[in-house]
């Protein structure tokens, strides 16, 4: 029986692991040194078209985790290329970067405190 438990804790770990690895939140500072490292990143920008027209991320997609076909639209990116992911302060973009790590992306980076931190550290942001 402590042996059941043992590896029933054992998997836990190493599942919760996994998780954590795939979906690292990034600082406004790290967010854009990671960007500017790797020319490969995939850029999304999670809200709604009319908050992306409000200000945006340089070469960010706007991809809306609130649109039916968000999967689908999502699925058609290199899932062996890192994909950074914002939104405006933070909860829709760790909701795609959780959907994101269920449909196979290797690597996700989540802008901690969204475009709202990006703006308040002052970064960059194109209309």
């Amino acid at each position: 029986m402590k042996y059941f438990i043992f590896l029933l804790l054992l998997s836990g770990l190493s599942c919760t692991q996994n998780k954590v690895d795939a979906q690292n939140k990034l600082t406004p500072d790290a967010f854009e040194t990671m960007l500017n490292s790797d020319a490969s990143i995939q850029l999304v920008d999670v809200r709604t078209p009319e908050e992306f027209q409000n200000g945006y991320i340089a070469g960010a997609i706007n991809l809306n985790i609130q649109d039916a076909d968000f999967a689908k639209k999502i699925s058609q990116f290199d899932k062996k290329h890192p994909v950074m992911v914002y939104c405006a302060v933070g909860g829709r973009s760790a909701k795609a970067a959780s959907q994101l790590s269920k449909l196979g992306f290797q690597t996700v980076y989540d802008l901690k405190g969204g475009i709202t931190d990006w703006k308040a550290a002052g970064k960059a942001v194109e209309k």
